[in-house]
């Protein structure tokens, strides 16, 4: 159904975005247009010992829709990372509470992320959206609610998910952001793709799963992941910047990274695209809602859809033990470090052998997904269940005799 939208909330619309532009201090882009290129400057890591930085920027265009990572069933993109090379993402948010510590401790190590964010969650914390772009990260999406199984909706609601999600992303950061998506729980179809295919928008499954979601001890998070990063020799490594864990252990797991030799890959669109228009009747009052409780007196300490985090459970500071025996304290009251580590830039063209119905089969998935979702400590992963088979037909029951004389034992 197509919706509506009349000229003055497009007005509107317009106002919020470029009033979000304006509270960073950044050019409004045209949406769609091309980002201008960044000028690398110099790490501004003040303990060259806690310098992870940035070994290499890929620039990915996104205009055939590609599909990146291991953990799918449809046929993905060749990996473009090398022996030892991760990409840090981080998904659900923002959740300032848990957002902001990730975001310090990123600045400390001189590094960067891509952050895959839940609509209402932006709309929900504009300032923190605005701040992960501001701090030199990659912006990409995550639907608008973040549905536990997408592709269990029909396929008309599924793409307004998308869409809205992308819409709402954009409005909140006040610019143009990452045509990047990730789908919730890892969950990609083939009629979903063909649409992100057609959007130029592209699909990032992932490589490690680090189990953040279930696993709530912090050593065991962090050794099952640095487990799962040898495992895979690198890769595409997820997390969720709305786990108090993760801000705790993060700290330690780039020490981690920089001790065993690892580099941190940071991707970024060659382009963006515009998010369709016709959901901003319905996310400028909420953009505006969240400005105004943000700007009260106590205000913006609302977390829309996922609960209120515990007392303690903030994340607000985490500290780092790594082994060369180096503690690292990451406040959320730490100044941000905007600048783009020096690192050469390369573009990414897909081979465009992901679109959907091509002549190459679909790249099954190896056994197991690496989720533990019991958190029983063994962290095995999650074996595919076979399909049942089907029982033969039981045979048809003869009838019974005329003849024969009532029983009560029959």
């Amino acid at each position: 159904m197509t919706r509506h939208v009349s000229r003055s909330s497009t007005v509107a619309a317009s106002a919020i975005v470029a009033l979000g532009a304006a509270l960073i201090g950044l050019p409004l882009d045209t949406a769609g247009a091309q980002p201008g290129p960044t000028p690398p400057t110099k790490s501004a890591c003040a303990n060259t010992a806690m310098d992870l930085g940035v070994s290499r920027i890929v620039e990915i265009d996104t205009s055939t829709g590609p599909l990146f990572g291991a953990i799918s069933v449809e046929t993905r993109e060749p990996r473009f990372l090398g022996p030892k090379e991760v990409v840090l993402t981080f998904d659900d948010g923002p959740m300032p509470a848990v957002t902001r510590p990730i975001l310090d401790t990123l600045d400390k190590f001189c590094t960067k992320a891509t952050f895959y964010s839940v609509g209402r969650m932006a709309i929900a914390y504009p300032a923190m959206t605005r701040e992960i772009m501001a701090r030199g990260h990659t912006l990409g999406t995550h639907t608008w609610s973040h549905p536990l199984n997408l592709k269990r909706l029909s396929l008309t609601r599924a793409i307004d998910e998308i869409e809205k999600g992308h819409a709402a992303v954009t409005m909140a950061a006040g610019q143009p952001i990452a045509p990047f998506f990730r789908f919730p729980g890892l969950s990609d179809s083939g009629p979903m793709l063909k649409h992100l295919q057609g959007r130029g928008i592209g699909a990032f499954t992932v490589d490690v799963v680090s189990n953040d979601s279930y696993i709530s001890d912090a050593d065991r998070l962090l050794q099952r992941t640095l487990r799962e990063v040898e495992t895979h020799d690198g890769g595409i490594v997820l997390f969720h910047d709305i786990k108090a864990v993760t801000a705790r252990i993060l700290p330690r797991f780039l020490t981690e990274l920089k001790l065993r030799g690892y580099k941190v890959v940071h991707i970024r669109p060659k382009a963006t695209v515009a998010p369709v228009k016709q959901f901003d009747s319905d996310l400028v009052p909420m953009l505006v809602k969240a400005e105004q409780n943000a700007a009260a007196p106590g205000g913006g300490a609302r977390v829309p859809f996922y609960g209120a985090v515990k007392p303690g459970e903030t994340g607000d500071r985490v500290v780092a033990t790594g082994a060369a025996g180096a503690g690292v304290a990451a406040a959320s009251g730490a100044p941000a470090i905007s600048a783009q580590p020096l690192a050469p830039v390369e573009t990414l063209v897909p081979v465009a052998r992901t679109r959907i119905g091509g002549g190459e089969a679909s790249t099954k998935v190896a056994q197991g997904s690496g989720y533990d979702s019991d958190d029983d400590g063994a962290d095995e992963p999650v074996k595919k269940r076979p399909r049942p088979v089907a029982k033969p037909p039981a045979p048809a029951r003869q009838p019974e005799p005329a003849s024969k004389p009532w029983s009560p034992f029959d």
